[in-house]
């Protein structure tokens, strides 16, 4: 089976609807992020199966459950899952921040190639981060514990935003030592083609 035969079918037994244009960006991305990596280091990562499933078929497995038309992707890495969402959603604006400057320079290079309009590269820290108008949502894929998360990233969101979490195994401790003003509003159990392993995906909001 090939890489792009993998994703179609990983796409189906998720139950998205992609058409082929998109799954074909989804594709060139990957490909990018493997030629990038062999000098970046973007991702441990070496083989493209498990680049179709555990970065790209990770990300995808979140589409059902992230609504916002602005978001920002905080410590994307290599643009995971912000790109994947700005190549499936060209209505949502995506900023993706990143400190590492070989991994934004990978970032700036993968919007031009992909011709995203409605993706955004931040080489900054977040905590220096300053948008125009707060973001309706912000989502995180292992960046920091959700203490870390929500504290680091508190001035960047809507008073009635949302915060999202692609964790691993279910975090109760890092739940139970959420700052005051902050709840678990859900918890969706993701399971993603080709990945063995537990994962989940948080939405935090204010009280």
């Amino acid at each position: 089976m090939s890489a792009a035969q993998r994703l179609a079918a990983g796409i189906a037994k998720l139950g998205l609807s992609l058409d082929e244009p998109t799954q074909e960006r989804l594709m060139v991305y990957g490909a990018l992020l493997m030629k990038w990596n062999k000098v970046y280091n973007l991702t441990a990562i070496r083989d493209e199966a498990s680049m179709v499933d555990l970065h790209l078929l990770d990300s995808l497995s979140i589409l059902p459950y992230v609504k916002a038309e602005r978001i920002a992707d905080i410590g994307t890495g290599g643009g995971l899952p912000g790109i994947p969402l700005a190549i499936c959603h060209p209505d949502m604006e995506v900023s993706l921040v990143e400190t590492v400057n070989k991994k934004a320079s990978f970032l700036q290079q993968a919007k031009i190639e992909l011709g995203l309009a409605n993706l955004s590269v931040h080489n900054l820290r977040v905590e220096t981060l300053k948008p125009a108008t707060p973001y309706p949502a912000v989502i995180s894929r292992a960046f920091s514990s959700l203490l870390d998360f929500v504290s680091l990233t508190d001035h960047l969101v809507a008073a009635d935003g949302f915060w999202y979490a692609m964790k691993g195994v279910y975090p109760e401790e890092e739940l139970a030592a959420l700052p005051p003003g902050f709840s678990l509003k859900e918890s969706h159990r993701l399971a993603v083609p080709g990945v063995d392993a537990e994962r989940h995906l948080l939405i935090i909001s204010r009280n």
